[in-house]
């Protein structure tokens, strides 16, 4: 039963290919008042602007039919909103899709879009003024396909205040997706600055699933952690001072602990006096993490002060295509065998590419040192890859590691060959007044 003056806000996603199974757990048995499902990575925008450009009723994430599926009937069910970035780069025909599905299982939903990250069109028109902020390069140097600012709560908000059972948007920062049901529910200011910076600390420690459950955390060795089969996401009890208890549901694997807690607080955190969000700059050293019980944890802390007065916006750009091939040797010299088949490919395409990597796997792939083996390696996959111009070159690598089967040394067995167009990513800033969200209302 729902608790009265807690808002329990669960996650069920922390990246586009996360597990469907933890979120219909989170759903069915969690008694959320909002489930979030977070499933946009850096360059997942950009793979689903290319989708777009191919398909103008595509760019949403590929699994949001799958899981609005199997989710509907237990949002509908207990009463429990979903907000989702799964819009990706298309959240209007991704509401379209949301509304189809409930007209397919004959259930009466609105669900609100929420717009406006996309500012393709502003920094097309401005790139050469525009710089990056990894290079200092004006925009213009790069072949742009996507370009998306992290939008923040307030919109979301807006999308809340309607009835809508479900919330789409495209790119809005991870943390804001939680942070809005917390401003709408508890009417916070959202210039109250320490409340949002707290609000943002609970985000944050929820936004990657599986990680502060111990999914991220684990080692297998000194961080040993049990049911990562059953793996349960979290969910957290948020009071309106800020301050919340993260926890999972019960008879799910893994585990909420203090030093899963702490890891995830510093996850992706450069300076924790100034962690900047479009909603807030939090403050991360004054947050207070003490057990509240079996696989519970209290948070407290995390002030704030006023929001950046610039966004950051992530730019795909088409970097260049991916050449791959693989192929594995086992048995006596096999180490020394794939020497030899590498030294063979490299002299075969040096004439083609500037930059062919040569891979070890199982000896020194990591960090291209031989590993100090106390014998010879058993077994060694060779990996060569290259970058290209073009598909059809790249998929030159490929077909020469394949051709090793009988053209190189002995014993080779389990080719592989692929070739990926690579989509890279810088970011920049966007001032705050070119970003202009609407929200779309649909209806069953």
């Amino acid at each position: 039963m729902k608790k009265q003056n807690v808002l329990r806000i669960g996650c069920g996603a922390g990246f586009s290919g996360d597990r469907i199974e933890p979120a219909v757990i989170l759903a069915e048995k969690g008694e959320l008042d909002y489930l979030v499902l977070e499933c946009l990575a850096e360059r997942t925008i950009g793979l689903a602007q290319k989708r777009k450009m191919l398909d103008a009723r595509k760019g949403y994430d590929p699994l949001l039919e799958k899981r609005i599926i199997t989710l509907l009937p237990h949002l509908i069910k207990n009463n429990t909103r979903l907000i989702t970035n799964m819009g990706a780069a298309n959240p209007i025909e991704a509401a379209k899709k949301i509304i189809e599905i409930a007209q397919s299982q004959n259930v009466k939903i609105k669900v609100a879009a929420v717009t406006g990250d996309n500012v393709l069109e502003t920094v097309l028109n401005n790139a050469s003024s525009i710089h990056d902020l990894e290079n200092n390069k004006p925009l213009s140097n790069y072949n742009i396909v996507s370009a998306n600012a992290y939008m923040g709560a307030e919109p979301v908000i807006e999308a809340l205040q309607t009835d809508a059972l479900i919330i789409i948007t495209g790119r809005v920062a991870d943390p804001s997706l939680f942070l809005a049901p917390m401003i709408h529910e508890f009417g916070w200011k959202i210039d109250d600055y320490d409340l949002m910076g707290k609000g943002t600390v609970v985000g944050h420690l929820l936004e990657c699933a599986g990680q502060v459950t111990g999914g991220y955390f684990a080692d297998g060795v000194k961080k040993k952690v049990e049911g990562l089969d059953k793996l349960g996401h979290p969910f957290a009890d948020v009071f309106t001072d800020g301050s919340a208890i993260i926890s999972k549901v019960e008879g799910t694997g893994g585990v909420v602990n203090l030093r899963t807690a702490k890891e995830q607080l510093l996850y992706e955190v450069m300076n924790p006096h100034e962690y900047l969000t479009p909603d807030v700059i939090a403050d991360f050293t004054t947050v207070k993490l003490k057990e509240a019980g079996k696989d519970q944890i209290h948070i407290s802390g995390g002030n704030g002060k006023s929001k950046p007065s610039t966004y950051k916006a992530s730019i795909g750009y088409k970097a260049f295509y991916l050449g791959e091939g693989e192929i594995s040797y086992a048995g006596a010299a096999a180490y020394e065998r794939a020497k030899l088949a590498a030294d063979i490919i490299q002299k075969r395409l040096q004439h083609i590419f500037n930059d062919i990597r040569v891979d070890f796997i199982g000896v020194q792939s990591m960090h291209k040192t031989t590993f100090d083996h106390s014998g010879t390696p058993y077994e060694v996959r060779l990996r060569i890859a290259a970058r290209a111009g073009s598909a059809e070159e790249a998929a030159l690598v490929g077909d020469e590691v394949e051709a090793l089967y009988t053209n190189g040394p002995a014993g080779g067995g389990g080719a592989r060959k692929y070739v990926n167009e690579v989509i890279g990513i810088v970011s920049t800033l966007i001032e705050r007044n070119t970003i202009l969200p609407q929200v779309n209302i649909f209806e069953s």
